[in-house]
Parts: structure tokens; C-alpha cells; sequence
């Protein structure tokens, strides 16, 4: 095929490579090494590298030729041949776990650097060009924070917006937000973002020992938008995992008979809506997007019915019966809540306060909090990406893959929400990953521009590649095929070239 002589930068994705180190086995498909891999687009022409992130993890498990770092699926333990004392040492060292920083979900970037991400408080920067894996960051030396998410959002002057927990910090366990700025002053060249830093506001959470577990955010243009779901992570069972050699998976429990508490933080006020706005048990993954309209708050969300997602991804699940044997017990529905922030105050108990064309509502209850109940716009997709240049605004175009009864993906598809339209790429044998989106340099509509994603095969006798598709007819504009096995990856980003600092910088 042709590639649009615009298309110049680099495609950068991330997720789980090595499952394997000597006679180990990680137990869970999200515990694999870090495996980065680029698809750089010069002149019409695709050039694949790929590389391990070489972060301390990688380097402890392969010298060892054993697992001896432990992943949220997986608990490493003392090697049995070490004395009894260093063994004893181990055990209580880990209390509070030395998280791993084997970043495998997500790239970040910040100011002009790009960082892998995982949910630890660890991040690893790496050189997009060579896939080079430089220094550690550790978010906990500026921020109260034991984890952060690896879907941050970026604002229109640079800065990162991220999200982590800090666990029982005097007394209190809460959510913060935090701002990284793209650059520091010109005086302080030496020093890097990190060390200017800024809390944005913190979210009491509901629990001291129970908080949500979250991967992800939402964001409008005047506020940030936070789901407390009763998918919780259990501090106590957490401490005492090493001890009871269980792993830390094993410590997150779903609430189905609890409720699901929106939180709404006025960015400039850093200040949380009073209202207290709800909805049924549910758990999710990403957000699509959010924005405000006439009072109302509208976000779109991926969500789940119970926590089965994540369990089929236990390595002991993932055999050669894999898309047969394995049914999601819930399938991902797209919903979208519509939330208002300005009401009339003297409204009825059981009224709707939703004042759009909208089937989602929202009902004044006796004690003045809100209970709110989505519109279903579809079901069966994840992964959800949209024109990143409509962040926090109304959008029409969600891009994404299709998954049915079963995780693995098998289409990519492309949802009009206005008129609930979809089109589909598929392909025999296919297993895409999640689709990016990249804005032609002259466009005037939303969906001007490509969809870039690498497809893995279920038929081991055919090539991996990557697929270059137009986003709005989805039609294929061409593919680059690639002779090395391909890993199944979960999340990525487009680098521009104008974003890549040439070597000598």
C-alpha cells in the first residue's frame, strides 16, 4: 500500500514480552518483562525495532535466571539456598512491598521526554529513537504516592495530569492529583520536571484500608473527573501477602453490593463538588472521554458488571482453547452518565435532574445526594481511543477494538456516538491492538487523519504487521510487514517527528 507522505514519526508501544526466565514462570499475563517495540515512519518507509526495558527488575531476574522480583500476579521468594536469617529479613522487608519498575502498560511524556509507566510509583525514561532505557523515577521522592496510573492526560500548556493513591499517610488515605510541568526555569536547567511538581488536590478516600483501584481518569475543561469504585485493594491483606504467599491480585476484591461514587474537583478552585453523585456497582478500566454542557457534566466510560476481565489473563488460562474456552462472564458496555452540577435546588425527591436529550438520568434522593444511571450507547469494545485533540471536549469518534465473550480482539472498529454507526476492520487470523488515532496536519474534521495498529497472528505460519488505515472511510491504506514474532501488546503513543529531539540534542 501507499502511507500518506505526511505520516513522519515514530508509533512507540508497550506491554508484556518475557513470561519466562529459566525454569520460572510469571503467573499472570500482565506480571511478563517489558517489551518496547517502534514502528519508525521516514519517507514512506516503515523501519521495527524492538528492545526489553532494561529496568532493575529485567537485570535482577536474568543475572538470578529466575524470577526474584515480584509482580502483581506473581510473588518472588528468597532463594531457597540463602541462610536463614537473610530469608527471615526478606519476609519483613516486605510489608510494605519494594514495588517492581518492570513499566510495561503505558509510554508517557513529559516536556520532551517519554517515560515507560506501569501503576507502581516507578517510571523508566527511555530514548524513543533507540528504545534505550535511561534513568528511574520514582513519583514517591515529590509526591506522597505508592501507585499512579498510567493514563495521565496532558492540558493545552504541556503539563501531565496524573493520579495516584497514597496509602495510610498520617493516618489517612486519599487520592491525589497531581501536575508535572512541561519544562523548568531557565536557572534550573539541571534539575528536571519532577522536582517542580505540584499537588492539585487530594480526594479523602471512603475507606482508610480499602481504596478503589483505578487506572484510569477523566478530565473536562474545568474539572477532573474521578470514579471510586468498589473494586478495592485490601491494605491489610496487601502487607501480609509475602507472609501468607499469596500474591498481591489475590488482595483486590470487588464490592458488587456497594455503590460507585463520582468525584468532580473544580481545577481552579481545587475544590470537590459537594453533591454526592452515585451509581450501581460496577468496575472499569479506561475512560473514553468527558465534557461539560449547559451545567452537566458528560463522560463516557468502558464498564464491567464484575472483575472477570482480569482473572483470564492467568497464564494457566491462556492455552491453545483460549478464545473457545474463555467467556468475559460480563461483557465492556460503553456507557455514558450525564451528571448535573447545576440544579434546581428546590427540585422534587425523584426527580430527574437531567435536563439533555439524554436517556441516562439522574434522581434527587430524601438525603439530597444523586443517583445517576447511564445511557448504553454500546457494547463489546475496549481499548477506546479517541482524536486526542478533542480531550475534555464533545466528540463524535470513538476508535477501538472489538472484544466479545472473549478478551482477545479480533476487529477494530470505529463508533459514531451521534449516530451509533460503526465500521469494522477484520481480517482472518487477526488479533489487533488498540488503535491510534493521528490528525492529518491540515485537518479540518475530527476524523481526518489515520488509525495505526499492530496486528498479531493467531496462525503462526503468517507474519505479524502493522496496519495503516484512512480513520474516516477505514479503509486500508497499506501495511508493513514484520519477520520476528510480534508480542501482543496493551498501550502506546505517536511521536511526531517536530516531538523527537534530533540525537545531537
Amino acid at each position: 500500500g501507499q502511507l500518506p507522505t505526511w505520516l513522519q514519526g515514530i508509533l512507540l508501544r508497550n506491554g508484556p514480552g518475557m513470561h519466562t526466565i529459566g525454569d520460572t514462570k510469571y503467573n499472570h499475563w500482565f506480571d511478563g518483562l517489558a517489551l518496547l517495540h517502534s514502528f519508525t515512519f521516514k519517507n514512506g518507509e516503515v523501519y521495527y525495532r524492538s528492545k526489553y526495558l532494561r529496568s532493575d527488575t529485567y537485570n535482577c531476574n536474568v543475572e538470578a535466571n529466575r524470577i526474584v522480583v515480584s509482580e502483581f500476579g506473581t510473588m518472588a521468594y528468597p532463594d531457597p539456598c540463602k541462610n536463614l536469617f537473610a530469608k527471615a529479613f526478606s519476609y519483613l522487608s516486605h510489608t510494605i512491598p519494594e514495588f517492581t519498575d518492570n513499566c510495561l502498560i503505558n509510554i508517557m511524556k513529559t516536556g520532551d521526554d517519554f517515560y515507560a509507566t506501569s501503576e507502581t510509583n516507578f517510571i523508566r525514561k527511555i530514548n524513543p529513537q533507540t528504545l534505550e532505557t535511561l534513568e528511574k523515577v520514582d513519583y514517591s521522592k515529590y509526591v506522597a504516592v505508592n501507585v499512579a496510573t498510567s493514563h495521565p492526560h496532558y492540558d493545552s500548556a504541556g503539563n501531565t495530569l496524573n493520579m495516584g493513591t497514597s496509602i495510610v499517610d498520617k493516618g489517612k488515605t486519599k487520592y491525589i492529583l497531581f501536575k508535572i510541568p512541561p519544562s523548568v526555569p531557565e536557572k534550573e536547567k539541571k534539575k528536571f520536571c519532577f522536582k517542580h511538581l505540584e499537588v492539585v488536590c487530594s480526594i479523602p478516600s471512603r475507606s482508610l484500608l480499602h481504596p478503589s483501584y483505578y487506572h484510569s481518569f477523566g478530565i473536562t475543561e474545568n474539572y477532573i473527573v474521578f470514579i471510586e469504585q468498589p473494586f478495592k485493594l485490601d491494605i491489610v491483606k496487601m502487607a501480609t501477602a509475602y507472609i501468607r504467599r499469596v500474591n498481591w491480585a489475590s488482595c483486590l476484591a470487588y464490592h458488587k453490593e456497594d455503590k460507585t461514587w463520582f468525584h468532580f474537583v473544580d481545577k481552579k478552585t481545587k475544590k470537590e463538588v459537594s453533591t454526592k453523585f452515585y451509581t450501581d456497582a460496577m468496575v472499569l478500566f479506561h475512560h473514553i472521554n468527558a465534557y461539560e454542557e449547559d451545567g452537566h457534566i458528560i463522560f463516557d466510560i468502558i464498564a464491567y458488571t464484575d472483575n472477570s476481565l482480569y482473572d483470564m489473563f492467568y497464564l494457566k488460562n491462556l492455552n491453545k482453547d483460549f478464545e473457545e474456552s474463555n467467556k468475559l462472564t460480563s461483557l465492556p458496555t460503553f456507557k455514558r452518565f450525564v451528571v448535573p452540577l447545576q440544579y434546581d435546588k428546590d427540585a422534587e425527591v425523584g426527580s430527574d435532574l437531567v435536563t439533555l436529550p439524554s436517556t441516562a438520568t439522574a434522581i434527587k434522593e430524601k438525603d439530597g445526594s444523586i443517583y445517576c444511571q447511564p445511557e448504553i450507547l454500546c457494547e463489546g469494545i475496549e481499548l477506546p481511543r479517541i482524536n486526542y485533540d478533542y480531550n475534555g471536549k464533545k466528540c463524535k469518534y470513538v476508535f477501538a477494538t472489538e472484544v466479545r465473550w472473549s478478551p482477545v480482539p479480533t476487529k477494530i472498529i470505529k463508533f459514531n456516538i451521534q449516530t451509533k454507526e460503526m465500521l469494522h476492520w477484520e481480517e482472518d487470523h487477526c488479533w489487533p491492538s488498540e488503535p491510534i488515532f493521528v490528525p492529518s496536519p491540515d485537518a479540518r474534521e475530527e476524523d481526518d487523519g489515520i488509525v495505526l495498529t499492530c496486528v498479531v497472528m493467531s496462525d503462526p505460519k503468517k507474519a505479524p504487521f502493522l496496519l495503516v488505515l484512512d480513520a474516516k472511510t477505514f479503509k486500508e491504506l497499506g501495511r508493513a510487514t514484520v519477520d520476528v514474532e510480534m508480542h501482543l501488546d496493551l498501550h502506546g503513543v505517536f511521536i511526531p517527528e517536530k516531538d523527537l529531539k534530533t540525537e545531537t540534542e
